[in-house]
């Protein structure tokens, strides 16, 4: 079986992007002279094929749509929302295959779609009984689940200590204590992408120390999972690169397939796992795993569901940027995700869906603000929306340690020995951190001794090459509090030519001022960490003028991925 692709198939420059119209756009290939509709609104985008799912006539404008939505198929009249991808007429009939619109950094865009669409079904199988005890799903912590299938476990995402994003994320679940023991005794692994909160090396150093011979399975982004394995000196030696969309074989009853994310396809992933024809999906972080087909009927799915995973809007600072207007958004944001959440689960009709990946705290007394701003969607707010929406469909909210029986479940939904939970006398939130360990890691890079030499500014930025952009950033090293310290850097990048000036540029320009902790932005700097540690981590301030996404400097500095021998090589 062929792997899974991403195959463009309609690019347009800045100048065609900047041409589009809000509402429905017809566009040809000059390639191949197939059809696609692009829908604009407030610069997002939607697209799909020119072509209707029922007997794939074209569509044309619809002269009776007021609102610039729909179109209509030239063969049977057959109405398609483009806003939405729903059929119209006739009314809950189908919903049209989207394409995936992926931005560029110079401002094009391309239409790209995943090929095969639905992987899964090459050699199909018919689900067999499940023994009591057979099949096994315990939840440990945040995106870390162990499952036993026959004889054989395999376990995702283990991040079981330490914190993630530099010092911004904490576990809020206390682990089992016997669980770094059955990670480094499991069969296999997979991690599903780069993030600490699933690539955890604290974790990872331990099973290295213990057993690094173990296999780890991860997809084959075009963001390496382990791009920082040398530089971490965590010594693993069965790293397993696989191609997307097709099915590993693990022995007679048992495999696996890792499936790319529609949005970033670039770095997330998710998988299936099939064990006699029963399969259990998990899509971890993606926005629109497998660009949105994905198989219906599972036996179990799991997803994130929480939000919050983001510096923005809480680290912003300036212009609407207030407390309350913070606070109306995340409640407006939180809602969104917990409905989109709750119809996709209720679109896909799993037997039993469980939310996870979803359980960090900003728990450093430092990070106090976020902690209290950046609220988060609880399981229980989203297992009760799917209860209303979806009654058939059993929920469970895991605890760590509680051990779901698949076997029971699906002969008996309401089987109450179906799920076991930890003791009464268990731990269930942590309640203290090993802060000092993993902080006074990060401070020690701050008197390294590349930071005497202020030159250290034009060689990193030089060393990323990020340059041709109308954008000036001003970077300020701060304290915890992010206030501005005596002996930290204060200085302006111009990215339109990579010069540092000392005073911002006559010309109209896009500006930046970033406040980053002194201690995080050295660690980053020195051992060439992603920008993500900073942004997603909580660890600056920004404000922005104007107020516009510059998603291609944070992606330039998350994709630069060298180690801090090549950064620093006669420093």
């Amino acid at each position: 079986m062929a792997s899974q692709i991403a195959k463009v198939l309609l690019s347009l420059d800045a100048e065609a992007v900047g041409s589009l119209k809000e509402g429905v756009n017809f566009k040809k290939s000059t390639e191949d002279g197939k059809c696609y509709i692009i829908f604009k609104s407030n610069n997002d985008f939607k697209a799909c094929k020119n072509q209707c799912k029922h007997q794939g006539g074209l569509f044309i404008k619809d002269i009776e749509d007021l609102d610039g939505m729909t179109v209509k198929c030239t063969k049977h009249n057959w109405k398609l929302n483009v806003s939405t991808m729903k059929y119209v007429n006739p009314p809950d009939s189908f919903l049209q295959d989207e394409l995936e619109v992926s931005m560029l950094d110079d401002g094009g865009l391309q239409l790209v779609e995943l090929s095969p669409v639905d992987p899964w079904m090459a050699d199909p199988r018919e689900p067999l009984e499940l023994q009591k005890g057979e099949v096994k799903v315990t939840y440990f912590t945040h995106a870390c689940i162990e499952l036993q299938l026959g004889k054989r476990r395999f376990m995702f995402d283990p991040w079981l200590k330490g914190p993630a994003f530099a010092r911004g994320w904490w576990l809020l679940h206390e682990p089992p204590a016997d669980a770094l023991d059955r990670l480094c005794g499991a069969d296999l692994i997979y991690i599903s992408h780069m993030h600490s909160d699933h690539l955890s090396y604290p974790t990872l150093k331990v099973l290295a120390e213990r057993r690094p011979d173990i296999p780890i399975y991860v997809g084959d982004t075009s963001r390496p999972v382990f791009w920082y394995i040398k530089e971490s000196q965590v010594k693993l030696t069965n790293i397993k690169v696989l191609p997307f969309g097709v099915w590993q074989n693990i022995d007679d009853h048992l495999r696996f397939m890792i499936l790319m994310d529609g949005v970033h396809p670039e770095m997330d992933t998710c998988i299936i796992v099939d064990y006699k024809g029963h399969m259990i999906l998990n899509t971890v972080d993606c926005t629109r795993p497998n660009g949105g087909r994905l198989p219906q009927n599972v036996d179990v799915m799991m997803s994130d569901f929480a939000g919050g995973a983001s510096g923005f809007p809480m680290t912003f600072y300036g212009g609407k940027y207030s407390d309350s207007w913070k606070a109306e958004f995340i409640k407006n944001e939180r809602k969104k995700l917990l409905n989109y959440k709750a119809t996709l689960v209720k679109s896909l009709q799993p037997r039993i869906y469980c939310p996870f990946a979803g359980y960090f705290v900003e728990a450093h007394p430092s990070d106090r603000y976020i902690k209290d701003t950046n609220f988060k969607n609880s399981a229980e707010d989203l297992n009760a929306l799917i209860n209303k929406l979806a009654p058939a469909i059993k929920t469970w909210t895991p605890q760590p340690g509680a051990v779901l029986d698949l076997g029971l479940a699906l002969r008996d939904p309401t089987n109450r020995e179906a799920i076991t939970n930890p003791p009464a006398s268990a731990k269930i939130y942590k309640d203290s951190w090993e802060f000092d360990l993993y902080v006074n890691e990060l401070k020690s890079a701050i008197k390294s001794d590349i930071f005497k030499h202020q030159n250290w500014i034009q060689f990193y930025y030089t060393w990323a090459g990020f340059q041709n952009y109308n954008l000036v950033v001003r970077v300020i090293e701060t304290d915890d509090k992010f206030e501005c310290i005596t002996d930290g850097y204060d200085y302006l990048v111009d990215f339109l030519d990579l010069s540092f000036p000392t005073k911002r540029p006559n010309r109209e320009h896009s500006y930046l001022e970033i406040k980053n902790r002194i201690g995080v932005m050295r660690y980053v700097v020195l051992h060439g960490c992603l920008w993500d540690d900073l942004y997603i981590g909580f660890q600056n301030r920004i404000s922005r003028d104007p107020d516009i996404y510059h998603h291609n400097v944070l992606d330039r500095y998350d994709t630069n991925h060298c180690s801090a021998k090549k950064i620093w090589p006669d420093f």
